[in-house]
């Protein structure tokens, strides 16, 4: 057999010679594979060991469509490694030639730690075109806003014509739904030119019901020893996984080399099962730098069970990630702004001591007893630096957890609301944005999937089963008013209003003004272990103290989601001003630029008073000699 220097260990690559053809079908005898046109043509693929087959096929070139066919049998399949489906995952797979885009990002050094803001993108309800061309076109206007990392929603080949992406079945395609491959490049080759990364979120936890075909080639991609809520499982320690795993491995480094993608945000890693050593998530996480040498890369976990050896150090027998969804951050959060815990929600009470222990310390739970799940839950993460917390209020989870998919700024009063978008953006965490909500989107965000008939009765009744967690969705008239996830228009409700820009400007200015804040002000955007303390005044209302370098590098910021509060005494230290200052007022989330009603002095003679559904933002001014 002729040697082949290959990129990735599967799928179809252009060569001098014509496109080779790498597949591992363990169920196969034979394997040929057949170049779609006016006349068909079959050429026989040579058996390698370990089940691999591979040739050199001399007929094909880029844009060319195929298929393999399995045993000589007149079923035809697409490629497992398909770079592109330009019918969707039921119809032939096409020859993609990576390097035929011209790439301008040659000088971009990726992700730094200082200023992370993240904007999390479904592209198919981001514009209404639903594409990545569309979508380049926005992408000005959230470097001017202050956006530093994109995180688009999973973006591989999905049945239908909508969805979320999280039930995808072609790991290495692009979904033809969005656009061509080499638009997804120039969507990012932009996004560097202006300043701003982007990490995909991938899925390696289970493959979607649908258009998955990798059973024909091989069962042995997956395993019944372990359970998730969406079907079987990957098979990454079972017999012949040591080929899965190169699968996913080689999957993770693609998305870096071939789409310049700056990291990735990994889906519910509670459900990527693995005993073997070394673990799959750390040979990912030294793929995606081994991809990327010359630039900063970004791994995120999504972690239900807060685990957060995820994102210990490879030398020190972590993970090697770098970051981790907080959702502990925003239960807190909905419960203290809509006065709901029911469900998941149970464990908290959106307390002012909950919000100060999630600033200092990442995780509410690092251990304790769940009560919801019946049993301890989390892991320790005192020593972590809180930029490894992703905090948020809103992402595409949360509000189609609801029965109207509302925006939370539609479940609260406008106070409050100011006030936790300014704790978030200004906490020594890495704030997460869903998109529109900078401009308190108008159109809400429900579950959508388009799937054949039968499937999608299934996929509903699912849904409402899952909602009957939630005591409030559980009634008959909620149930019967939820949104139905395979109708056309439960997806273009969801598509962004730009108008919204204008007709929203108020809340469009206290997330411009609040992120320039974060972007030239180091105390805020510069994390650092240690570098915030925090005071409970009442029920109601907190302080937190952040702390720089020097002693002039220090600011206060009091939030009061109760009624005005008079302080007096006001014996706690923090309140206090650096020697020789006094406090001024930096921001106020009562200015009424931002619709607020205006912000008297806070620290007088009559000792403090705080503002009642307000934050406020203070910073030390040297007092003049007298």
């Amino acid at each position: 057999m002729t040697q082949i220097t290959r990129r990735l260990p599967i799928g179809a690559e252009i060569v001098p010679d014509g496109v080779h053809f790498r597949v591992w079908a363990t169920e196969a005898k034979k394997v040929e594979v057949v170049l779609e046109g006016p006349t068909p043509q079959t050429f026989p693929l040579e058996e390698e060991k370990n089940h691999y087959f591979s040739g050199l096929v001399k007929e094909a070139q880029e844009g060319t469509r195929y298929r393999f066919r399995l045993n000589g049998e007149e079923a035809l399949y697409p490629d497992p490694a398909s770079r592109y489906q330009p019918e969707g995952p039921h119809g032939p797979s096409q020859v993609v030639d990576p390097f035929k885009f011209q790439w301008t990002d040659q000088h971009w050094k990726g992700v730094v730690l200082e200023g992370r803001v993240i904007y999390e993108m479904h592209i198919g309800t981001y514009t209404q075109q639903g594409t990545w061309s569309s979508a380049k076109r926005e992408l000005l206007e959230l470097a001017d806003l202050g956006i530093t990392i994109i995180e688009m929603m999973p973006v591989n080949e999905f049945p239908g014509q909508f969805g979320w992406g999280y039930d995808g079945v072609n790991l290495f395609a692009p979904t033809h739904l969005y656009g061509q491959p080499d638009e997804l490049r120039d969507f990012i080759d932009h996004a560097h030119s202006l300043g701003i990364a982007v990490i995909l979120d991938v899925v390696y936890n289970h493959f979607g019901p649908d258009g998955n075909y990798l059973r024909a080639f091989a069962p042995h991609y997956f395993t019944h020893r372990y359970v998730t809520e969406w079907g079987d499982a990957i098979n990454f320690d079972g017999p012949d996984s040591k080929e899965v795993r190169e699968f996913f491995i080689a999957n993770a480094g693609y998305w870096i080399d071939e789409y310049h993608f700056d990291g990735l945000r990994i889906d519910a890693t509670q459900n990527i099962y693995d005993t073997s050593t070394p673990h799959i998530l750390s040979q990912i996480s030294q793929q995606v730098r081994k991809m990327a040498p010359q630039r900063l890369t970004y791994l995120v976990a999504e972690s239900e069970d807060q685990k957060t050896n995820l994102v210990k150090p490879l030398e020190e027998g972590g993970l090697g990630l770098d970051a981790l969804w907080n959702d502990d951050f925003h239960h807190a959060a909905l419960v203290r702004l809509t006065g709901r815990n029911e469900s998941y929600y149970t464990d908290y009470l959106g307390t002012p001591q909950e919000f100060i222990s999630t600033i200092k310390y990442g995780y509410l739970y690092q251990g304790q007893w769940y009560s919801w799940q019946k049993k301890r839950r989390g892991s320790g993460s005192l020593h972590l630096n809180p930029a490894a917390f992703i905090n948020f209020i809103q992402n595409h989870d949360q509000i189609a957890n609801s029965a109207h998919g509302l925006r939370l700024h539609l479940l609260t009063d406008p106070g409050n609301y100011r006030a936790i978008t300014a704790f978030m953006l200004l906490s020594p965490g890495t704030p997460m944005l869903f998109q529109g909500q900078e401009f308190a989107a108008s159109t809400p965000f429900y579950y959508f999937a388009d799937h054949t008939p039968e499937l999608a009765e299934l996929v509903f009744k699912g849904r409402k089963e899952y909602f009957k967690q939630f005591a409030s969705i559980a009634t008959p008239e909620i149930q019967a008013a939820l949104p139905v996830p395979a109708h056309f228009e439960t997806f273009n409700k969801c598509k962004l209003n730009f108008l919204d820009r204008e007709y929203h400007s108020k809340e469009y200015a206290l997330h411009r003004d609040l992120l320039r804040i974060r972007r030239h002000d180091t105390v805020f955007n510069t994390p650092r272990l240690g570098g915030v303390d925090g005071a409970v005044l009442n029920s109601d209302a907190f302080i937190l103290r952040y702390f720089g370098d020097h002693e002039l590098d220090t600011r206060l910021i009091l939030i009061n989601f109760g009624v005005d509060l008079q302080l007096s005494p006001a014996p706690d230290p923090l309140l206090a001003s650096p020697e020789g200052t006094a406090w001024e007022i930096l921001w106020s989330s009562e200015d009424p630029r931002y619709g607020g009603g205006g912000t008297p002095p806070l620290a007088t003679d009559q000792n403090w008073r705080v503002l009642g559904h307000a934050a406020v933002v203070l910073i030390p001014k040297k007092m003049e000699s007298t």
